[in-house]
């Protein structure tokens, strides 16, 4: 992602008071700026959708008085929606200068909004009403949010020499923003109703917006040399057990796997590590080691930040500018090894095509010869010097190759497009024709990256074809850019990961919308089309596909939330089966009615009290209703029938009508209640038979209807490895991606652990498009993975591209390691 433009001349001119260094001032105009440009557009929509939604709910109302105050509620919101984004930036430009205030001299902002404790205070219901709304807000964002927020309140920490800032005072997120909106809807004088859908309003046109704001902030000041490189990595905490097992000697070889560090898992919705991208001469220096030779030196950063702490200090280096050439030592060091894997491949008897340059795909680098200069080129030249090829030459020819991909010509292998490049070339230039040692070694590497990518891939994917339309265009990208293998974040390398990660492993087919699939087609047929020597194309194609993966992340969310919200509406209704359970075990324990009367209070009753509990909660009067109810049925059975007492009918009208509620029947309902009023629990208008057929025929409250039996069974004994993974599965984030083994070959499947209940231990799994594709309970999934049917998807893994070129790296230096005299 690349950094925003410069800030605009007004926004660095409003930090020219704050008492800060020069630069510091500069980056808070830029902050300001990324903040105009990402907010304007949609604070605007804010307010129209505002206006509209009070409109449609006039047009919708019951009666002339409601239609009358929403007309009039609409009417307000056209004064108040002129400058509503200049006012908006404005008082957040007051909470950027707010950091660098003294205590006490801070200007007026607004105070970040917080959840209203449950106390008798004398406040307005309207403030209780607002607080609520904006709280529950606030808390879906900081969850969806939460990493950026951590690494963006660490950064402006440094900017102001402050400690590191929480996420609800970071002047860039939720808390704050939603504070200001708040603040505006106060001033401009709108009514609870306008506040409240302008609150809703500002979530759906901005707050889903805000990940995209607070990436590209992160990004802009860790270019600026702001902490950068900075991760957030979240501590868990290692249970007593699990620490016991790391002290013990002489463990098991899988309870010391289990007590090792564990890595952090992938959380985001595509399911890749996007966060944790290497750097590419970093890894060929850490892979080649000497060979690459000494680093770049890096030059020092820009005076004119305030130390922080001394975390500061231990922050790796800025990257380094791009004035320092960094491909000359490690394209040199990657020559060096692509002629010693050749000459370590290649038989004794070639030594004679020593004087040969590079001119076999990579595919092949079996049969072919060892660049000039290279330990193979001391033999006795047998056959005259190649003619090499210029590069322009060579983009030319594949230029035409392109152009035939765009018209509809299939795609090969990197092989086989050198193959009929190498024709083509040696058709127009003589059979002596070859490319030079520089293009053939690039195009070496590209065909040994393609050939790692290939086996990351599912077979049969419909995205494996978009990877080989691009082979061309990368090619060419490659040979004209000499940092195409060392440059971080090129833009070709990031669309060709991006496209990759699309047909993973992991993945099924129907993972993946088919309209998804679709614009990233077209986006990819755009850049055969239109690449010719502009970098600037793939950059474009690549923000062009994460906004399409953006979108249906975005929709895969809101279908995820309808999961979750049915999955918490089961945890409710457990929780309360369960309270409800207790009392009446309780009760019955107590007291000792008859067996029938137990068997009808722990069936209909017991759904009575549950479906008490979960409509009106246990601070309700209807619920204290509901106890007496439970101690007067419990003192009247207990009692002798046909004695003095007497059935009690206005507790039996009671009980009809809150059975009635259960979905009984009225004459069941009727004998329920005359069964549970009664001394003894006797009554001659009802067969005890029948009314036991009937219960056992009728389907509890939230079960399916198969008689899905609710109740808990207590779990087989664990074994060690079994209860590590347990423990580690109650503290894992929602949203970890985890990878399940699905047949005998050992293929995987990526699901996405949505929600978990530390109640009801049920787990919730879906795939990348938001849809429920399984459901386990803890003690399974923790079976699953000490069995290593099951294992969680982590940062350490890297992403697909960067994997793949650690395992180029590695399958060079592992065939050149004895030619060029190397240990490994």
């Amino acid at each position: 992602m690349s950094a925003s433009p410069p800030p605009m001349p007004g926004d660095a001119a409003r930090f020219a008071a704050v008492d800060a260094p020069p630069r510091v001032r500069r980056l808070l105009g830029a902050l300001l700026g990324l903040a105009r440009q990402s907010l304007t557009a949609p604070l605007t929509l804010t307010v129209v959708e505002l206006e509209h939604e009070l409109l449609r709910d006039a047009e919708r109302a019951r009666n002339g008085q409601v239609q009358a105050d929403l007309l009039a509620q609409a009417r307000q919101i056209h004064p108040f929606s002129e400058g509503f984004s200049q006012r908006f930036l404005e008082q957040l430009a007051q909470a950027f200068a707010a950091l660098f205030a003294p205590p006490g001299e801070a200007p007026a902002r607004a105070e970040p909004v917080r959840a209203a404790m449950p106390t008798l205070t004398l406040v307005n219901d309207v403030d209780i009403d607002r607080d609520i709304v904006l709280v529950d807000i606030m808390r879906r964002e900081l969850q969806r949010s939460a990493n950026a927020l951590q690494l963006l309140g660490q950064r402006m920490a440094v900017l102001a020499a402050a400690p590191a800032l929480d996420a609800e005072h970071v002047p860039l997120g939720p808390s704050t923003l939603c504070a200001i909106v708040r603040r505006l809807g106060d001033e401009g004088g709108l009514e609870l109703d306008a506040q409240l859908a302008l609150y809703r309003s500002f979530e759906r046109q901005v707050l889903e917006r805000l990940g995209e704001l607070l990436e590209r902030a992160n990004v802009l000041l860790g270019h600026e040399g702001v902490l950068p490189g900075l991760v957030y990595t979240p501590y868990l905490a290692r249970s007593a057990a699990t620490r016991r097992i790391v002290t013990q000697p002489g463990r098991t070889a899988g309870a010391a796997a289990a007590a090792r560090p564990r890595a952090t898992p992938v959380t985001s919705w595509n399911g890749a590590n996007s966060s944790a991208t290497r750097s590419w001469s970093a890894m060929m220096h850490d892979t080649l080691g000497g060979m690459a030779g000494p680093e770049p030196p890096v030059p020092a950063p820009t005076s004119g930040l305030p130390s922080a702490s001394a975390a500061n200090a231990a922050t790796p280096p800025p990257l380094p500018s791009p004035s320092v050439d960094l491909a000359a030592p490690a394209m040199s060091a990657l020559h060096q090894l692509l002629a010693g894997a050749r000459g370590a491949i290649a038989p004794a008897g070639d030594a004679g095509n020593a004087g040969h340059t590079a001119d076999v795909g990579s595919a092949g680098l079996a049969t072919q010869a060892a660049a000039p200069g290279s330990a193979a080129s001391a033999a006795t030249q047998v056959r005259p010097v190649a003619t090499a090829v210029p590069s322009a030459t060579v983009d030319a020819v594949l230029m035409q190759l392109q152009t035939r991909i765009a018209h509809g010509a299939a795609s090969h292998s990197m092989a086989d497009l050198q193959a009929a490049l190498l024709s083509q070339l040696r058709a127009e230039h003589g059979d002596d024709a070859a490319l030079t040692v520089k293009d053939g070694d690039t195009l070496d590497l590209l065909g040994l990256l393609f050939q790692q990518i290939r086996h990351e891939q599912r077979p049969q994917s419909t995205t494996n074809d978009l990877v080989g339309r691009l082979q061309v265009p990368l090619a060419r990208a490659a040979l004209a850019d000499p940092g195409f293998f060392v440059r971080d974040e090129h833009p070709a390398r990031e669309l060709l990961n991006t496209i990759a990660e699309l047909s993973a492993s992991g993945l099924q087919a129907d993972d993946l919308d088919p309209q998804l699939v679709q614009k990233i087609e077209r986006t990819v047929e755009t850049v055969v089309e239109q690449y010719h020597d502009d970098p600037e194309v793939f950059a474009a194609a690549h923000d062009e596909v994460q906004q399409h993966l953006r979108a249906a992340a975005h929709k895969a969310e809101l279908a995820e939330r309808r999961h979750v919200e049915a999955a918490r509406g089961k945890e409710r209704l457990e929780v309360a089966r369960q309270q409800a359970t207790a009392l009446i075990e309780h009760c019955c324990a107590q007291h000792q009615p008859p067996r029938f009367v137990q068997t009808l209070l722990r069936q209909a009753w017991a759904d009575v009290l549950t479906l008490t509990q979960l409509r009106h909660g246990e601070d309700s009067a209807l619920w204290e209703q509901r106890l007496q109810q439970t101690t007067r049925i419990a003192d009247i059975t207990s009692q002798a029938p046909g004695g003095e007492h007497a059935a009690d009918d206005l507790l039996c009208a009671e009980l009809e009508a809150a059975v009635l509620q259960i979905g009984c029947h009225q004459d069941e309902a009727h004998a329920i209640a005359r069964r549970l009023s009664t001394p003894g629990g006797e009554d001659d208008s009802s067969s005890r038979t029948e009314l036991t057929a009937r219960l056992k025929a009728r389907t509890r409250l939230g079960e399916q209807a198969n008689g899905h039996d609710t109740r808990r069974l207590a779990p087989l004994a664990r074994s060690a490895l079994e209860e590590d993974c347990y423990r580690q599965l109650r503290t894992l984030p929602f949203g970890t991606w985890f990878e399940f083994v699905i047949n005998q070959q050992g293929d995987l499947h990526r699901q996405r652990l949505s929600w978990y209940s530390l109640v009801t231990e049920h787990a919730l799994f879906v795939n990348p498009r938001g849809q429920k594709v399984a459901e386990y309970t803890l003690d399974t999934l923790a079976r699953l993975m000490a069995l290593e049917q099951a294992r969680i998807v982590t940062e350490d893994n890297g992403r697909l591209i960067d994997r793949a070129w650690q395992a180029t790296l590695r399958t060079l230096r592992t065939l050149a390691g004895n030619r060029l005299g190397d240990p490994a």
